[in-house]
């Protein structure tokens, strides 16, 4: 098993990576937010897990430990696959621990692929995760984010058709003044 890869990023289609080490480049998927942050011929050191079924074997690479244990335990619940892992893991710490900890699954219908039943499911599933193994949870390079999300704004907007990543990029931007809903979401529409 692969636990680590250490070489240089070359940039594929979004969420995909080749990484070159010694010569040798390993094909990866990593989640959006650790495509975004990678730049194109650095050094860098992903954390790994190797995906294996009886017709695929595929590689998945984390920028943080927390984030590839995450991703594990996730693979573990029934009826999440690689693709639907990916797409939780590229969701801030943060607002996963405010669905789980205010138990709004309306969170989850966010994610590409979850509906209302599925993400009262998943909902369930993360809680018991979370208890489990509530250092999947911890994020070191996402410590600067807020730790409780306005779902209200982040409902607001992407009732108006922007996609959530680039909600929460903007969410994430906005100054600590800007404390209302209302407020929130009219700079948010500024930036976007």
């Amino acid at each position: 098993m692969i636990a680590h890869l250490h070489g240089i990023v070359s940039k594929l289609k979004l969420g995909s990576i080749t990484i070159d080490t010694n010569g040798v480049g390993y094909l990866l998927n990593v989640p959006l937010d650790t495509w975004e942050i990678l730049d194109e011929g650095e050094k860098c050191k992903l954390s790994v897990y190797t995906y294996v079924k009886e017709d695929r074997l595929e590689l998945f690479g984390f920028k943080e430990w927390p984030k590839r244990e995450l991703f594990a335990q996730m693979m573990k619940i029934s009826g999440v696959g690689p693709s639907l892992g990916l797409e939780l893991c590229s969701v801030p710490n943060a607002l996963l621990s405010q669905a789980i900890s205010k138990k709004d699954p309306s969170i989850l219908t966010n994610i590409k692929g979850v509906g209302g039943k599925r993400a009262e499911k998943l909902l369930v599933e993360l809680s018991s995760l979370a208890d489990n193994h509530p250092d999947a949870f911890v994020s070191t390079e996402n410590s600067k984010i807020l730790s409780e999300f306005d779902s209200d704004a982040l409902e607001a907007l992407k009732s108006l058709g922007y996609d959530q990543r680039s909600i929460l990029d903007v969410l994430k931007s906005l100054p600590k003044e800007v404390s209302s809903t209302e407020e929130r979401v009219t700079e948010a529409l500024k930036m976007m």
